[in-house]
């Protein structure tokens, strides 16, 4: 036999060697899905069909709320059933027109005051299944919606990249964008968006967005039902929309929006950004990781005590899941649910840089030095 005979058996060899151990290794992979998948299923089917209602109901409000398995309950429980919960756990809406009312913030004159206090502090927030931390910025005027260089049917930007390009020394994100479950435009908001009094985004003529503002005169304010020039008219600088399911208004006036369901308190534990006022003036922004062994998430109910806690008169969910991001300083604060980072979104509630409330490291902020 001549040596390229032997060379050429012996290639043949290695070939078939490494077909083999491919297969295998292949085989391993799938059966090794198939009994995650099943796993997973089994676990899904337990959760749904257990002997606790609550905690049925409390798992199919967390699915519903994400985007990717938002499917899932309604696979394992049904149309009708699946239907019924969801109707039982929203949260309510406001009314149609409503507007919060922005004389109860007065804010201080800053001769008002001999207090010296901290521009900006970051606090940890602990519940029972939850962890995350609530910014407070003392000077309302800092506080505007930063967006995307350009709205379209692409990627957006992360909250970080909103602050070194707006020269932000905060934010966390915003409104709602478009996403399908199967696919997104981060990039492309839903509703109406304004940044510092330039009407820069509307979907329709129609309007009925539920827009969370600031005005010229640094008061948030909540709209139901308004369009963008409604907007502008009644004095509003920044806004955006948030979707109703998954950003709700949760104080109004000083009042929380009654929570449908002991079971649930208005939806499932998941991640959540919130952004409110307190009655001097003072903006809280505030983010709960979710989805995580550390911290399942909060449910509105939760967001709502949160955001009674730190004394806010009027405050609204912003959009949250994967999107939860706060930003201080180049640091990203909270710890974002996704394997590849923060997700990228259309707008961010910013923080405008200022002498005053860059004079100050991270760690000083964190511990209100």
């Amino acid at each position: 036999m001549s040596l390229r005979s032997e060379n050429k058996g012996s290639g043949k060899s290695v070939a078939k060697t490494v077909l083999k151990v491919f297969l295998r290794t292949l085989a391993v992979l799938g059966v090794t899905i198939l009994l995650v998948l099943i796993l997973v299923l089994g676990a899904c089917f337990l959760a749904l069909h257990g002997p606790s209602p609550a905690f049925k109901s409390q798992f199919a409000m967390f699915a519903y709320e994400t985007s990717a398995l938002k499917w899932l309950p309604r696979l394992f429980l049904g149309s009708e059933q699946f239907d019924r919960i969801i109707a039982e756990n929203t949260m309510p809406e406001a009314a149609e027109g409503t507007a919060s009312n922005t004389d109860l913030i007065q804010i201080p004159d800053e001769t008002e005051t001999d207090e010296e206090i901290l521009p900006i502090t970051i606090e940890e927030i602990n519940g029972g299944t939850y962890h995350g931390y609530m910014m407070v910025i003392h000077d309302p005027s800092t506080v505007f919606v930063g967006t995307v260089e350009q709205f379209r049917e692409s990627d957006g930007d992360v909250v970080k990249k909103f602050c070194t390009r707006y020269d932000a020394i905060a934010g966390v994100n915003g409104g709602e964008f478009i996403d399908m479950g199967s696919y997104s435009y981060t990039a492309c908001p839903v509703g109406g968006v304004i940044t510092e009094g330039k009407p820069v985004y509307e979907n329709n003529d129609i309007g009925k967005w539920n827009l969370v503002c600031l005005t010229n005169d640094n008061k948030l304010i909540l709209l139901k039902g308004y369009s963008v020039k409604q907007a502008l008219d009644l004095n509003v600088r920044d806004a955006v929309h948030v979707k109703h399911e998954t950003g709700p208004f949760l104080i109004i006036d000083g009042e929380p929006l009654e929570v449908p369901s002991v079971d649930v308190y208005g939806g499932g534990k998941n991640p959540r950004t919130a952004i409110g006022q307190r009655a001097d003036g003072a903006i809280l922004m505030c983010v709960i990781d979710g989805r995580q062994a550390s911290s399942l998430g909060a449910t509105f109910k939760e967001m709502i005590d949160i955001m009674q806690d730190y004394g806010a008169v009027n405050a609204a969910c912003l959009d949250g899941g994967t999107s939860t991001q706060m930003e201080y300083n180049g640091l990203t604060v909270n710890n974002p649910y996704s394997p590849t980072g923060p997700r990228r979104c259309p707008t961010a509630f910013l923080v405008r840089s200022t002498p005053e409330n860059t004079s100050y490291d991270a760690l000083e902020i964190m511990n209100g030095n």
